[in-house]
């Protein structure tokens, strides 16, 4: 009997043997396409690793229980599905486990981490993985756009269907154009992406969602040359130096006069990502209830004009949070994908969401955007900050090409009090906040520093604090902190 979905906040944090439960979500870095780590690696490769990498993180489960594996793939051959199949049974999963590959374009991976909660949902199947791949590297170019078509589609009385094959940079400019999304706007929203995903990385935030990858690296420099080992660890599109007066220097990437430019938009990426999920009674009967590391509440999908597809977001997370009964203040962290800057500030815009809650890690224009790939990429990068940071709930949504948008409600079970989280004073932290510093050259008397840290530090902390970092910002912060509490009589 399939499970309802639940509603209303209160519901949603009830936990329940029906509930699906995530107890692991990897993926590998994410690499420029052509120029990066993974430009000579294969899609499949990258899938063999992440879906290794869910196998050795659920050492207590026999592989034979797993009853499906769907991965999202959007440009590879043959839709990926028979390399796709090599590449799972490579990795260690018995030949007896069904293998099979989605495409919904820039939502597959979201789509097939829910497939596989619907079966599980309506008791079709007990344990699956979803996650998706992708080599743009190998793919992106004649296979993102259909060169042969039945000619009556390209001469369809339909300018709907005649869009559909708009290219995606011009979505973009009509987004931007129609509602009133600025040039300055964009690359402002575009350089913070690549400052808070530098300060995650400095801060380690990324290390334990990422799987290292061996792999092979043919030397440009050296043409002819044999292939270096190297292994990749870290996302290599973020640009921690990247200013919005660099920004603006970018001319338009689509259309002449455009806003659209590379620089705030999403770049063309190569990586995989993988999750495993279960019912939660499964997980108690295996003994695993300890590894759950989260839990899928619902999807939504919906449809939206293909000329202006990036509005998809502001259409698929209404619909999802009406089926869930919340609000959007109920959310706390938004893991928002960044097709175009200019599309992700009209949703965020749209639906009234607090951009402090948007992409706290950064987004898919530093991060990088593997088609296939990216939903499962955002589920594994959100988990682990809504449990560093004491948050419940989050959304995983995208614009997909072709006009549609996909939202996910995910919760993170790892609790702890909020108070704790909010007043914990940890290293991890107070990197963060440094990098955040330095990259946005705070002003000496850190006043900025002060607003930011106040409400999320515990005041009796500060001047520990100052005597464990001798930095002069570090020194600055710590002040900063004791005068708030002062101010504030806290």
């Amino acid at each position: 009997m399939t499970a309802p979905i639940p509603r209303g906040l209160k519901q949603v944090l009830q936990k329940s043997p029906s509930d699906i439960v995530i107890l692991s979500s990897v993926r590998t870095a994410v690499t420029r396409a052509k120029k990066g780590g993974f430009k000579d690696a294969y899609p499949e490769e990258l899938l063999a690793h992440v879906l290794k990498a869910t196998l050795a993180a659920n050492p207590n489960l026999d592989p034979k229980l797993i009853d499906d594996v769907a991965i999202g793939s959007v440009l590879q051959e043959l839709g990926g599905a028979k390399a796709g199949r090599m590449a799972q049974i490579h990795a260690g999963f018995p030949h007896s486990v069904p293998f099979h590959t989605i495409n919904r374009q820039c939502s597959s991976g979201l789509a097939a981490i829910t497939t596989i909660a619907n079966g599980i949902r309506a008791g079709a199947i007990d344990v699956g993985v979803g996650g998706g791949m992708e080599s743009m590297t190998r793919n992106y170019g004649s296979r993102a756009i259909p060169t042969v078509l039945w000619p009556e589609l390209k001469e369809s009385p339909s300018q709907d269907a005649r869009d559909c094959i708009m290219p995606m940079g011009l979505t973009s400019e009509n987004v931007a154009s129609r509602y009133g999304i600025s040039r300055a706007d964009q690359d402002a929203f575009a350089a913070d992406s690549h400052k808070k995903a530098a300060a995650a990385q400095t801060s380690g935030l990324f290390d334990d969602e990422i799987v290292s990858v061996p792999t092979k690296f043919f030397d440009a420099e050296h043409p002819g040359a044999p292939p270096r080992d190297i292994t990749v660890t870290k996302d290599d599109g973020i640009r921690p130096t990247i200013s919005v007066e660099k920004m603006a220097t970018l001319k338009p990437a689509f259309k002449e006069n455009g806003t659209s430019t590379a620089g705030n938009s999403s770049q063309v990426s190569d990586g995989a990502a993988a999750a495993l999920l279960m019912r939660r009674s499964t997980a108690t009967e295996l003994g695993l209830s300890s590894s759950i590391k989260g839990r899928w509440v619902a999807t939504a999908v919906a449809g939206v004009a293909p000329d202006e597809m990036g509005v998809g977001p502001a259409v698929a997370i209404p619909k999802l949070l009406a089926q869930t009964g919340l609000q959007v203040s109920d959310v706390g962290i938004w893991e928002l994908n960044e097709a175009f800057a200019s599309q992700a500030l009209y949703c965020v815009r749209k639906l009234g969401i607090d951009e402090a809650k948007v992409n706290p890690k950064g987004g898919a224009i530093a991060i990088g955007h593997p088609l296939g790939a990216t939903g499962a990429r955002q589920v594994a990068t959100l988990l682990p900050e809504l449990a560093r940071t004491g948050q419940d709930i989050g959304i995983v949504s995208m614009c997909i090409g072709t006009g549609m948008g996909m939202a996910g409600l995910f919760e993170q079970v790892i609790k702890m009090s909020k108070k704790k989280a909010k007043f914990r004073v940890n290293k991890e932290f107070l990197q963060t906040l440094l990098s955040l510093l330095e990259l946005s050259n705070a002003p000496s008397s850190c006043n900025d520093a002060a607003d930011a840290v106040f409400g999320a530090i515990d005041f009796e902390n500060a001047d520990n604090i100052i005597k464990g970092n001798s930095s002069e910002v570090g020194s600055q912060i710590g002040l900063a902190i004791m005068d708030t509490k002062h101010q504030k009589n806290v």
